[in-house]
């Protein structure tokens, strides 16, 4: 009896349930799994996943990480409105924190790029960080992370951007070169190969990458404050950098928070004094102002707080603000401000002005205040 072959879904042939099954996205997988063994068998099977690969069926994901999450991701699917744990990436780090990496996802593929790791011990204060050149991938096919090939140079801090299917970094700062590299190089995931690219012509550090028209600019610390709008930009054609004069109102508390959404879309959160959405023409180069930040409204505290250290991503044409932190004042004894960290999630569509914001599902578990990183992938057929 054990040997007769029990259908996936009763009445339809085999590869038609997996047809079916394989356009769930992976918010659901959880739910299905617990409809049958048959079915948590299918979903768990190497045919399940390589049928996925071949269709290009990734389905869109939004991955953050915490700074009370020990490492561990967790994805938002939009389309389920569900949040799940990722695997925890295999590391020889154990629990050291990780931090001043790149993340950013390209042909179907989530990275997680370089960093520093360093014990929160306070037996060893003064223990130097470890700077890595360590690249690990994401397949969201299989659900498993996996060593890539490393980067030439450990690097921190630095810049990175997807151009025409390949991961560009520049710049950062290792323990070899603490005032900066200018120092570049190039993935290309398909070939699983770095190379290096010509260095920049200054050195750069606690730097942020963007594409923009095709070019790999690269914008300092400084870039924002009133006499600092340089950039250093890398033509792909040519293979050479320049140093371009241009304005970019990115804050230096939240240069992460630049996105691009369809071709030349920029959006960026200018904190100067309040937390603004700007976005850029891109025929003029000029920036203007779409809206703000929500604030945060607390069910135990009548006045609206301002959040701090969230997360900021594009995904299917809408800008999620995730995460970050509140001050809530304390009336009691003498008073204090509490350090609230927060778990929501407000998404809204910036092409509708005035911005209207709505609440998804909040992250799950212990993923909630500062965002350490956060990227998008949206599913591309490979067809």
């Amino acid at each position: 009896m054990g040997s007769l072959h029990k259908a996936i879904i009763p009445g339809l042939p085999d590869d038609l349930a997996l047809r079916c099954l394989a356009k769930l996205s992976h918010g659901y997988h959880g739910l299905v799994e617990t409809v049958s063994k048959t079915w948590r068998d299918l979903i768990r099977s190497s045919d399940y996943a390589n049928y996925k690969t071949r269709e290009g069926l990734c389905g869109n994901w939004l991955f953050v990480l915490t700074e009370g999450s020990n490492n561990e991701w967790v994805a938002y699917d939009p389309e389920a409105d569900r949040w799940h744990p990722l695997s925890k990436i295999p590391s020889v780090h154990g629990e050291e924190r990780h931090y001043g990496f790149s993340c950013i996802s390209v042909r179907n593929r989530f990275f997680v790029i370089g960093g520093s790791y360093s014990h929160d011990n306070p037996t060893f204060p003064h223990q130097r960080p470890l700077v890595t050149n360590e690249v690990m991938q994401f397949d969201p096919f299989k659900k498993q992370w996996t060593n890539v090939a490393s980067m030439i140079t450990p690097r921190s801090h630095f810049a990175c951007t997807v151009i025409s299917g390949k991961i560009y970094v520049a710049g950062g700062r290792n323990l070899a070169c603490t005032r900066g590299l200018a120092l570049a190089e190039v993935y290309d995931p398909v070939a699983d190969k770095w190379e290096e690219l010509p260095p920049m012509p200054h050195p750069q550090m606690d730097c942020l990458g963007l594409s923009y028209k095709g070019k790999f600019h690269v914008l300092s610390e400084q870039v924002g404050l009133p006499d600092q709008n340089t950039s250093e930009v890398f033509s792909l054609s040519d293979e050479t950098w320049c140093t371009m004069e241009d304005v970019w109102p990115l804050s230096r508390a939240m240069q992460f928070a630049v996105q691009m959404i369809g071709y030349n879309r920029v959006y960026t959160v200018v904190d100067w004094g309040e937390s603004l959405i700007k976005t850029r023409d891109s025929e003029k180069g000029e920036w203007y102002n779409i809206g703000s930040v929500p604030s945060v409204v607390l069910p135990d505290h009548s006045r609206q707080l301002e959040a701090f250290g969230y997360g900021f991503a594009a995904l299917q044409n809408e800008l999620y603000v995730i995460g970050g932190k509140a001050l809530k004042w304390e009336q009691s004894g003498a008073g204090r401000f509490d350090i609230v960290k927060l778990d929501l999630v407000r998404v809204c569509n910036p092409l509708v002005e005035p911005l209207k914001w709505r609440e998804t599902r909040p992250m799950i578990g212990s993923a909630r205040g500062a965002v350490l990183g956060c990227a998008s992938m949206e599913e591309v057929s490979s067809n």
